[in-house]
């Protein structure tokens, strides 16, 4: 729960943005859209010092030094996927192929099975929208997978990177976001007010809208 957790650290800490951007995992935009309550929704705060993820001690140091980087207390061992296909909820396997034709289309140096792998799908599914004899390939739009929910906008940048440093050729950049801080601000509040009013229409048991991917992926920064 990053976007809760860092909810609770603006309210309660004078911790600079990139400090708990950094400790959160989100993008520093995300932190100045909490703290300037733009969200669509009151976000409740979730005490990170309870759940045993921090201690006042590190709290403390990173107040007092604005360059230094939280560091998590160890939790238990996550359960890491070693073998098979990524796993993607019901409700998102209907977008696959958008985001393989997305792929396919603005990064052709990649793989089909590194594609398989950040997916979730099969080199059979990708060679058919490859070449078009996919059965709904009339209906098939590309969509940036991560907008889609599919992955992590960290995990396709190093894909991408890793793809193009194999092929020998430049990383591209994504210039799509250039552009003034305060229309990607509004552009935050749009997204995550549609999210909201998507989840009250839809119910308590509906799947919730992918907002932390479609934040990160809306708000990279220029910088890299």
């Amino acid at each position: 729960m990053p976007h809760a957790t860092a909810s609770w650290l603006v309210d309660n800490t004078s911790l600079s943005f990139d400090q708990i951007a950094e400790f959160c995992g989100l993008h520093i935009l995300e932190v100045q859209a909490i703290a300037d309550d733009t969200a669509a929704t009151k976000l409740t705060g979730r005490d990170p010092v309870r759940a045993h993820e921090l201690t006042m001690d590190e709290i403390e140091k990173g107040q007092a030094n604005p360059n230094y980087v939280l560091k998590m207390l160890k939790g238990p061992e996550q359960v890491r996927r070693t073998k098979g296909p990524r796993y993607t909820p019901v409700s998102k396997r209907q977008d696959k192929p958008d985001g393989i034709a997305w792929i396919l289309r603005n990064h052709p140096e990649i793989s089909d099975g590194a594609i398989g792998k950040l997916i979730g799908t099969t080199r059979t599914t990708i060679a058919a929208i490859r070449d078009r004899s996919h059965w709904n390939i009339a209906n098939i739009t590309p969509k940036d997978p991560v907008t889609l929910g599919l992955t992590s906008q960290r995990e396709l940048d190093a894909l991408v990177a890793k793809a193009a440093k194999a092929a020998g050729i430049e990383a591209p950049t994504d210039t799509r976001l250039e552009g003034d801080r305060e229309a990607l601000i509004e552009q935050l509040r749009a997204e995550r007010t549609a999210a909201a009013r998507e989840a009250e229409g839809a119910g308590e048991d509906a799947p919730a809208a992918p907002i932390e991917h479609t934040a990160e992926t809306l708000f990279r920064s220029n910088n890299g």
